[in-house]
Formats: C-alpha cells, structure tokens, sequence
C-alpha cells in the first residue's frame, strides 16, 4: 500500500501555493502598517506551558493534544496555538524589560487532534497578533481593527463581529456561583468531561459540543449580566472606540472562547459563507497569563485567525489571489550554439529580475513552443544560429501573436 499523508493533514501543491503566498504577503503587510513585528517560535513547547496556559478544563489539553516524550523523558507537545508560545518568548527573552507595549505577529503551523473538516484540519495554520503590557481598551479596538482590515482586503463576505466579555476575576466568582447553582439540578445528565469541569471551571460547560449538554445550559445565568463596574466600563469604551472607527459589531452574551485564560474582551468575527456558522477569527483580553506563566504581571490582547477557512472562504468569494505568477519569458533554442546562448541568456534575465524559463527537458522547437504554452509564458524569443550572429531576437506576444524585434541588451527593458 502506498504511503499516504497523515489523517487530518494536507499537501499544499503549487496549484494553490501562490494564494497561500498572497496571504500570507497581505498579512504581513497589514501587520506591519499596524506597527507589529513578526515572531517565530517553535514547533513543540513543554507541555506544561499548554497545561497552564491554555486551562487544563479546555478541549485542547484534554482531548487534542499532541504530546509525547522525547529520549530525555521530556513531556513536550505540538503547539495547538500560538498565544502561550508567543507569552513563553516574551517572558524567556526578558522582552517585558523593555518599552511597552509589545506588539507581535506570527504566522505558524498549529496541531490539535480532532475531527478533520471543511477548514478544520489536525495540522492547521494560523495567523495570530499579540499586544502585551497595556489595559487601555485602545489595544483592543486596536487588534479588533487589524482583523477587520485585513478580511476586508481579503476580501471576505458574510462576516459579523461578535463581542462580549468574560470578566475579571473581581465578578467572575459571582457569575461562577450563579452558574453552579443553575447546572446542580442538572449535573447528573452531563458528560463527564462537564462533570471535571463543574469545580474546576464551570463556564467551559456553557461551550461544550455535546448536544445532550447544549440543551442543559439554556437559559443559564450569562456574564454580561454579573461584571463588575470596571469591566461594564470597559466594554462601553470598547463599543465607542469601534464606533469611532466605523466597525459594525453585535454584543453576543454566548461567546465564551475555547481557552482559559481570556478576561474581559472577548470577540469572534463570524461567518455562513462555509455552512454551518463557524468562527473564521477570535481573540480577546487576557490580563493573568504573563503572570500565571511565570512572567511580571503584565496584561494582553490578541486573536487567532485560521488560514484554511479564510482561502476557502475566498474561493467562495472568487478571490483571484493575486493571479497565478507565470514566466515572463520563454527562452526556446534550435542547435547547441543555439543552447548554451539561451542558458546564458536565461541566468543573466533572471539576476535582472525576469521570470525566465526554458526547456530542461530539450525537446524539440515544436515541444518546446507547447511547453511554453502550458507554462502561460507571456512572451517568447526563439534562438538559433542567426540569433546567436546579430544578437537580433525576436520577441513574441503569446497572448496575441504579435512580434517585434528586440536587441538581447535591449530585452530586460522591453519586458
């Protein structure tokens, strides 16, 4: 049986590479404009980092992890996202030392093991921003702003912002009592993965995928209805800065977030262009984390977006990603005196910056010419013996057969 690639992962062949190239060109565009410099970090993290950071009551660490040990018995993990390993760096590289805020983008393969569909794959990537070491609600509608942006010159459709709050952990006990006393009557006819979730973290119930726990949670206390005055606050500041900025947006008392450590914002843009409605962005405040991770205390704000479901969302718009990049220039030759010049030709066009192909198979003129045309060469120059004499080529227009004589030094120029 032929070896095949891993369920829940995908080859990404040159036919749809150059929109992930033109992707990932605009993010870092938009990133940058915004002021945030790009951070990479590893591939697997020590797995405590995920225990931790991402909440050992979430789906990720308790059913999607990939973790394993490495020969030195050290407990390591593919990272399912980007926040705590970006937090990691922070803290490890004495970042927090210097003048803040600190903003970063990434771009990095994510692993979580799930089952694999539209947009949702176990080997995943994300695009991702992070703004350490400030409270005001400026870096918020900052972040919220950059992913507004950036879809709309995706050029995406069918999109809504949803946002909320999740509290602080001033109101958040309140909430947390009221929800354990609506869900004690209940808690018998919960999964058992709500059940580790009542003591621990009973708000992750609110967001479990079990129908049987969907139903139990309706009608359940929501937080919007318990913040405290400082998060009430800053929700209406965050409204007006959206305003301000012209961002539509629904207050959604139902978004809870798949990670622990979120405080008070907590936002989704929202699609129906892929189905069902999924959440193509998200992200939120999270003022403990540096902390919790060993880190000074120190705030932050972010979001998730997935790469995946933003290319098919694109395909659905017809989003012409910037074009397929062709040859330029197609170099076919007739003779070896004819061959070698075409060999020179070809690398001198291609260090001025020419897209210049030819034929490394050495077919015939005829084979070559069809080759060109496969390829969609915008032009072509055919070199043999007089060619090589008069350094006179002629250059012809593959889209409406026009020619005209160009000199070889003359050529970069004309094209």
């Amino acid at each position: 049986m032929a070896i095949k690639a891993p369920k829940g992962t995908k080859d990404i062949l040159p036919t749809d590479s150059y929109k992930w190239q033109y992707i990932e060109r605009c993010w870092s565009e938009v990133c940058t404009k915004y002021g945030y410099k790009e951070l990479r970090t590893p591939t697997f993290e020590s797995t405590e980092l995920f225990n931790r950071g991402v909440g050992d009551t979430t789906d990720i660490v308790q059913k999607e992890m990939y973790t394993f040990e490495d020969l030195g018995n050290r407990s390591l993990t593919l990272k399912p996202e980007g926040t705590s390993p970006a937090v990691r760096a922070f803290i490890e590289n004495n970042q927090y030392a210097l003048v803040q805020p600190t903003k970063y983008y990434y771009d990095t393969p994510c692993f979580r093991y799930e089952k694999p569909q539209a947009g949702r794959l176990r080997e995943f990537h994300q695009f991702g921003i992070e703004n350490f070491g400030t409270h005001s609600m400026l870096a918020d509608a900052e972040v919220i702003a950059l992913g507004y942006d950036f879809l709309t010159t995706m050029g995406v459709k069918d999109i809504e912002l949803h946002i909320s709050s999740v509290g602080c952990r001033k109101c958040r006990p309140l909430h947390r009592k009221a929800l354990q006393d609506f869900l004690k009557p209940k808690y018998d006819k919960l999964c058992n993965t709500c059940k580790s979730r009542y003591d621990k973290n009973p708000m992750r119930i609110l967001d479990c995928k079990s129908e049987v726990c969907h139903e139990l949670v309706q009608g359940a206390p929501m937080m919007l209805d318990y913040l405290c005055d400082e998060c009430k606050q800053d929700m209406e500041e965050l409204k007006h800065l959206l305003d301000a900025n012209q961002i539509k947006y629904l207050v959604d008392p139902s978004i809870v977030r798949g990670l622990d450590y979120y405080t008070k914002t907590a936002f989704e843009f929202i699609t129906t262009s892929i189905g069902a409605q999924g959440t193509i962005c998200g992200g939120g405040r999270y003022d403990h984390l540096i902390e919790e991770i060993d880190g000074p205390d120190m705030p932050g704000v972010g979001f998730g977006l997935g790469k995946e479901r933003l290319i098919m969302m694109m395909e659905l718009a017809e989003h012409d990603f910037g074009g397929h990049t062709v040859p330029e220039l197609f170099v076919a030759w007739i003779g070896d005196d004819a061959k070698a010049y075409s060999v020179k030709l070809v690398h001198e066009l291609r260090q001025k910056g020419v897209r210049a192909e030819l034929d490394t198979k050495e077919r015939n003129l005829k084979g070559q010419m069809k080759y060109a045309d496969r390829l969609d060469a915008l032009y072509t120059v055919v070199i043999g013996d007089d060619e090589v004499k008069s350094g006179e080529l002629t250059l012809k227009n593959m889209e409406n057969s026009e020619q005209i004589k160009v000199r070889r030094e003359e050529l970069t120029n004309v094209i």
